[in-house]
């Protein structure tokens, strides 16, 4: 398993912002793309003074940035990639706080850093599908974040994780703890005709019927392991999730818990690549579409 690059090694291929908005440009646009303006394949160079490249055929300019987390941010973009390694090589996550420090910013500036990275940590991870016929059993559990335990207070926020073993991650954060809330959810990632294995809870009874072939392990009997069927690997991602919660951020508001579990699926689900975690979010961003020829004239320039 490659490791993450090292700080050491982030600075020699991202040492400023030149380096970022080339490798932003390049990432998007390729070498050459056919120029949205004159139509030719062209090379474009860099805008002197300006955050744009340029054709060298027609003068048309493209703004690399453009329709990423960092369009209309007053923030280097140098530290917009700092931020997304910190991210990748992070275990327990990290907090707004750590970027105030790290990167010389308001805790303003830092906390919508983290929240647009988080969300576009989750984009880039996409959802699903787990499962299938033949394929390994899928495990699916709920659990309970935040909130203060007070006795006959339902304060806490409720999630449903959805692991296949020795594959990937779904988290959601559901409403409630019932039937119709839960199974729909896994309805939307899990392959009908998947082994599926559970605890006893009420919301999982009647999978079969939704077509699973469904295992259950009764922990308020005392029952973890019974055979092939357990759920703690979807457990175990909620132990590590549930610690850096308690440790990094203290508290996270119901409203944005699910951005900070896309945080944690991207790690998890990358595991075993983790030197591709910073290459795959620094090169995931689309090229955006082109436009009809009577909108890009020659001498315009898109954003």
């Amino acid at each position: 398993m490659s490791k993450i690059p090292t700080y050491k090694q982030f600075l020699e291929q991202f040492p400023d912002d030149d380096a970022c908005l080339e490798h932003l440009m390049r990432t998007r646009y390729g070498d050459r793309h056919e120029c949205q303006s004159c139509g030719k394949s062209a090379h474009y160079y860099r805008t002197r003074g300006r955050g744009s490249y340029t054709c060298e055929y027609c003068g048309f300019q493209v703004y690399p940035k453009a329709g990423t987390p960092f369009e209309k941010s007053r923030t280097s973009l140098h530290s917009w990639f700092f931020a997304m390694f910190l991210f990748c090589a992070s275990r327990n996550g990290v907090a707004a706080k750590e970027l105030e420090r790290q990167l010389g910013v308001t805790y303003k500036t830092a906390w919508r850093m983290a929240r647009l990275i988080r969300e576009y940590m989750g984009e880039v991870d996409g959802e699903g599908p787990l499962g299938g016929a033949g394929r390994k059993i899928v495990e699916a559990d709920k659990a309970f974040v935040g909130g203060k335990d007070k006795q006959g207070e339902d304060d806490k926020t409720i999630v449903l994780g959805i692991v296949e073993r020795d594959g990937e991650i779904v988290t959601r954060v559901v409403k409630d703890r019932r039937e119709n809330t839960v199974v729909p959810e896994m309805v939307k990632v899990i392959k009908r005709g998947s082994n599926v294995a559970t605890d006893e809870g009420g919301a999982f009874r009647n999978l079969i019927e939704y077509g699973y072939n469904h295992g259950v392990v009764n922990h308020s009997r005392g029952e973890y392991v019974r055979g092939n069927i357990h759920t703690n690997t979807v457990e175990g991602f909620w132990n590590i999730f549930k610690g850096a919660y308690r440790g990094t951020y203290i508290h996270v508001s119901p409203k944005y818990l699910q951005t900070y579990l896309h945080e944690f699926e991207y790690r998890w689900n990358l595991r075993k690549s983790q030197h591709l975690m910073l290459p795959i979010l620094l090169q995931a961003f689309a090229k955006p579409e082109r436009r009809a020829p009577s909108v890009a004239k020659a001498g315009q320039s898109v954003a």
